[in-house]
């Protein structure tokens, strides 16, 4: 029996967010919550909006499904971000206890794995799910920005 919610069903809802971030001219990376199979957060990053720089797509959708579930730990959620996760997300799900990270493109300068940021022992990771399209919409984000400066 194929399960109709999968990885690449919930990162292709973070992709939407990242589509959202990108049409607001912030560095395109969504990310959604999951528990159970219901998404109880959405985000996208918005440190231009808010002249923030901690307010990336993770830390927006932490802060929502602690506010959703009316508690600050996440054990049993799954967190889809298109994007690995920087060394502050990273450190925040610990905090969080996050149960699970999917990601899609690596970070290879600033992600959590080069720079042997540690998780929560309990917090399996995925990476590589709906890579390319991930990867796609970050390189003509930037290709876009270098073209009109």
């Amino acid at each position: 029996m194929i399960q109709p919610f999968d990885d690449i069903y919930f990162m292709k809802k973070a992709f939407q967010e990242a589509e959202n971030a990108f049409d607001k001219g912030e560095i395109p990376v969504g990310a959604v919550i999951v528990l159970k199979d219901q998404i109880i957060a959405r985000a996208h990053n918005l440190t231009e909006t808010l002249n923030d720089v901690t307010a990336h797509a993770e830390m927006q959708a932490f802060t929502s499904a602690a506010d959703f579930l009316g508690g600050k730990y996440l054990k049993e959620c799954i967190l889809y971000v298109t994007l690995e996760p920087c060394q502050m997300c990273a450190g925040a799900s610990y905090w969080a206890q996050i149960g699970k990270i999917v990601y899609g493109a690596s970070e290879p300068e600033r992600g959590f794995k080069t720079l042997n940021t540690t998780l929560h022992p309990k917090t399996a990771v995925v990476g590589g799910v709906f890579e390319k399209e991930c990867l796609q919409i970050l390189k003509r984000f930037f290709i876009e920005k270098r073209n009109l400066n």
